[in-house]
């Protein structure tokens, strides 16, 4: 299909019959339609219907909950129960044959792994080893029953412990009944915030804060915990702090302190730590050596311990043996102080222990739900707390090891929940001799690989914004603790998120040659412009914070497009601005109001607005507003191509009407002067197919 210019018969015709009356003519507005031009074919664009009986109600109670009401409906009595309790997902459909192996050896190898790693996390916390233990039985085996992925290995986990022994810090001395009593009330704590978030479906709040903000504050949080595990390899105290300059000061003003022997065995099974680790990363047919790592460390350090006694290698000592006993927490005095740690605990078992949820459930091929997931640890935590947990939460190594040992259901969860019974009762008088040194070693071990140097060389080379973003993360939880650390990351995270929402993406456009495309003018230099058009895409949502920001560049775009490759009539200025609105999925009262203004402003210069495809909801907004009629409902079109040629036509009106007045000026109304036959000559528009 072609759209030509006008012949020169139509414009002989068009100028022989203007006669003397071409000074009317020439007053009327350049937008005027033409009156003798090859028609365009445009596509219509559909109008919605705005009366009252049309309309729906702007926000409909019903709708909110509908699909909710629907799916309850729909739910027989086989759902409810998957809903409830998740595991019966996999316990009917369980191929004992091909499973049971899989899931012994998985849950038993997670089992020696979380034993050792357990009695280390609990020191972390400030708590004795034992509750370590406690932590790692109960909630296993809830988690079992109501959390729906099948790979995830909760327990104690070093940034959570790291987080309890900071926010208790302050209130109580580890060595008080105090300390202990708060980590299961901030347990139960947790528990309640898993749950009413996994019930609530708020999950998605934890989105706003991106990948960098959790990297960084992850590798400045790995670096506290392995400094406060110096103090075990050199032999003294120093002080229990989450930032990093109190702890290299207590150990440098310490130093006359050191002890050879703890360090020499600290860092001889550290070092074994770390190959065994590798060595099972990188052979498949090794990867047992990565779970037996930490109990090989324990049985290292027990037995150098008891057989050459060395005095100033500290042991964990007497530990009490039996399950842990029913109890409600005592008092509720100080939730109000631990609700902060609480939600970032709660934080936290969103962002790592869902993430790892979802990826393993990815991997193994099966469906999870976030907001379940949730709600699972919650009851994980809420029912650990009685019987003596702190809180729990899904492990990063434990859940790879617990992957790559083939697990398949969470029979393997319940496996190592067995073991870690059978520890509590028979193996407790055992861990007395301990040195609390490989303990240490098996902690810094286990939180060197979150120090995600990796990630942050990544952020350099891709994004300097969100390398940006890692680094005042790392740093200020560093250097101003792990509070001040997470709330300085969210800050600058939702920042940059406000900020490119009131800044949103705008592009000219111009059409490629030889098609009906229009791209961005500076990603295709070859696109091309027309005289006297600009045509403008807006990549975004319109609302009232970026709507200031869109008519400035709307305003800009009115001259910045000369230094581009134009064509057609030559004209003197802007006389159509089209905005392109495929990409606006959402404007709201504000921004109708803002563009109705600019629409008036355009207007006082003689600019034309066009709009190209609006969607439904968008076009629906625009309409109640009255905007369609107050802009003309002929200047709503499907396509910019569109909208191009009806602008294109009236820009090629308007030149004619200048060449006719200025022709009936100097020649009068003699049509064969030879003059006329020149201004016949002069290029007329040429549009391509």
């Amino acid at each position: 299909m072609s759209y030509a210019s006008l012949s020169v018969k139509d414009l002989t015709s068009l100028v022989s019959r203007s006669g003397t009356g071409s000074s009317s003519s020439s007053s009327s507005s350049p937008l005027k339609p033409p009156g003798q031009t090859r028609p365009v074919k445009v596509i219509p664009l559909q109008h919605p219907d705005t009366s009252n009986e049309a309309r729906p109600p702007s926000i409909p109670f019903d709708d909110i909950f509908s699909g909710w009401t629907a799916k309850i409906k729909r739910m027989r009595i086989v759902d409810w129960v998957d809903t409830l309790f998740p595991c019966f997902r996999w316990i009917r459909t369980y191929k004992w044959k091909e499973y049971l192996k899989l899931d012994l050896m998985a849950g038993i190898t997670v089992g020696i792994m979380l034993v050792p790693q357990a009695m280390s996390y609990a020191k972390l916390a400030g708590l004795p080893p034992i509750y370590g233990l406690y932590s790692s039985f109960v909630p296993i085996f809830v988690y079992a029953i109501f959390g729906s992925s099948r790979q995830l290995a909760i327990g104690p986990v070093a940034l959570v412990s790291l987080l309890v022994s900071n926010a208790l810090g302050g209130i109580a001395d580890t060595n008080e009944e105090l300390h202990i009593e708060l980590a299961i009330l901030l347990a139960f704590l947790v528990g309640v915030l898993e749950c009413i978030m996994g019930l609530l479906r708020l999950g998605w709040l934890i989105r706003f804060i991106s990948h960098s903000v959790i990297s960084g504050f992850t590798s400045a949080s790995a670096i506290v915990i392995g400094l406060s595990q110096v103090k075990y390899f050199l032999g003294y105290s120093i002080a229990r702090s989450s930032k990093i300059v109190p702890i290299v000061e207590s150990i440098i003003a310490g130093a006359d302190k050191f002890q050879w022997p703890p360090f020499l065995m600290g860092s001889l099974i550290l070092v074994i730590l770390q190959v065994m680790k590798h060595v099972g990363k990188a052979k498949k047919e090794l990867q047992f050596l990565r779970a037996a790592a930490p109990l090989t460390g324990i049985v290292l350090g027990t037995t150098i311990a008891k057989v050459f006694h060395p005095p100033s290698i500290s042991l964990v000592g007497e530990i009490p043996q039996g399950l842990p006993t029913f109890s409600f927490p005592r008092s509720f005095d100080h939730a109000k102080t631990l609700l902060p740690t609480s939600a970032l605990i709660t934080g936290v078992a969103i962002l790592e222990s869902v993430g790892i949820a979802k990826a393993l459930a990815a991997k193994n091929r099966y469906e999870l739900d976030s907001n379940s997931e949730l709600f699972g640890l919650g009851v994980a935590n809420i029912l650990g707390s009685l019987f003596s947990a702190y809180p729990s939460t899904g492990s990063f190594s434990r859940s790879a090891v617990n992957n790559e040992s083939e697990a398949k259901t969470g029979l393997s969860g319940l496996i190592t929940g067995i073991i870690i019974g059978c520890s509590l009762l028979f193996l407790t008088p055992m861990f007395k001799y301990i040195p609390q040194c490989a303990l240490a070693a098996i902690v810094i071990s286990a939180v060197s690989g979150l120090v995600d140097y990796d990630e942050a060389i990544f952020l350099w080379r891709v994004d300097k914004r969100d390398f940006t973003l890692w680094t005042i993360t790392s740093t200020t939880t560093l250097f101003f603790g792990i509070e001040i650390g997470v709330l300085v990351g969210v800050g600058f995270s939702l920042a940059f998120v406000i900020h490119e929402s009131a800044n949103p993406h705008i592009a000219v456009l111009g059409r490629l040659p030889g098609t009906t495309v229009y791209r961005n003018i500076k990603q295709y230099p070859e696109a091309y412009t027309y005289n006297g058009i600009v045509i403008v895409r807006i990549d975004a949502p319109i609302y009232f914070a970026n709507i200031s920001y869109i008519k400035d560049r709307l305003r800009e775009y009115e001259v910045a497009v000369d230094k581009y490759k134009n064509r057609g009539l030559e004209v003197e200025r802007i006389n159509f601005v089209i905005l392109e609105m495929s990409p606006v999925t959402h404007i709201d009262s504000s921004a109708v109001e803002a563009l109705k203004e600019l629409y008036q402003e355009y207007k006082t210069r003689d600019i034309q607005l066009a709009i190209s495809n609006p969607n439904k909801d968008v076009h629906l907004t625009i309409a109640r507003s009255g905007m369609v009629e107050l802009v003309g409902k002929e200047w709503y079109f499907v396509r910019v191509h569109d909208a191009v040629q009806v602008c294109l036509q009236y820009v090629q009106s308007s030149n004619l009407e200048d060449k006719k007045t200025s022709f009936s000026r100097r020649y009068g109304s003699d049509n064969n002067s030879s003059s006329f036959k020149a201004l016949l000559q002069e290029p007329l528009l040429s549009v391509e197919k």
